[in-house]
This record gives structure tokens, C-alpha cells and sequence, in this order.
């Protein structure tokens, strides 16, 4: 399973209508509405991180995700440069 974190940027829906022509399973969750820890209980295969926040303060879990996960999980951030 394909986690996508929308970090409330419209492009996400892109990546998901992208993703959904490949034939991938997917969840989507707002950057404020699970936890790292919830996302760790998922078990997801990959992570896609989307495009969207301002600063680092908007971010959500996203820092704190790609900081405990992104050893272990292919995790794609978009847009984050």
C-alpha cells in the first residue's frame, strides 16, 4: 500500500488520479489528521509526501515522518526542494 500525506495542496489529486491508472493501493490522509505512529501501524510500503506546505510549521507530520520512517520506507517527496 501507497501512503500519500496531502499536505493540502491541490496537485495532490493528481498524484492520485496518477497513481490510481498505475492499478496502486492507496490511502490518503491529510498532514493533520494521523500521527507517525498511526502510519507505522499501516505498514506502508512506499510513502509519497505531497506538495503544499509554506514552511516547515505547516507541514504537519511530514518532517517527523520522513525523519522516523525514511530509513526503512522509499518515501517520495514532491515539491519539498
Amino acid at each position: 500500500m501507497l501512503l500519500i500525506l496531502d499536505n493540502y495542496d491541490s496537485f495532490t489529486y493528481n498524484l492520485v488520479q496518477y497513481f490510481g491508472e498505475l492499478g496502486v493501493e492507496m490511502e490518503i490522509y491529510r498532514n493533520d489528521v494521523i500521527s507517525v505512529d498511526e502510519v507505522k501501524a499501516k505498514k506502508p510500503e512506499r510513502i509519497c509526501i505531497s506538495p503544499g506546505p509554506c514552511t516547515p510549521n505547516e507541514a504537519g507530520i511530514s518532517m517527523d515522518l520522513i525523519r522516523e520512517l525514511g530509513a526503512t520506507t522509499p518515501i517520495l517527496g514532491v515539491c519539498l526542494g
